[in-house]
């Protein structure tokens, strides 16, 4: 990531899965595990991971989820 973030395009795992439609949040936390290439989060507040929507858009293009 390089600059700065537009706080409209931080997503959690409830967005990421509505954005990349996933029935449920579960199946995002699956792709976390299972898929080492999946983007690091952002930062990590109050257990809750937040990701910039690009670098999650990057990666569901690439995997053919987007």
């Amino acid at each position: 990531m390089a600059g700065l973030v537009d706080p409209a395009n931080l997503v959690g795992t409830v967005e990421i899965a509505k954005r990349l439609g996933a029935k449920q949040h579960r199946v995002v936390n699956e792709w976390i595990r299972r898929y080492p290439d999946f983007p690091a989060p952002l930062v990590i507040v109050g257990g809750a991971r937040v990701w910039d929507w690009p670098d999650i858009e990057r990666w569901a293009k690439r995997t053919g989820r987007l």
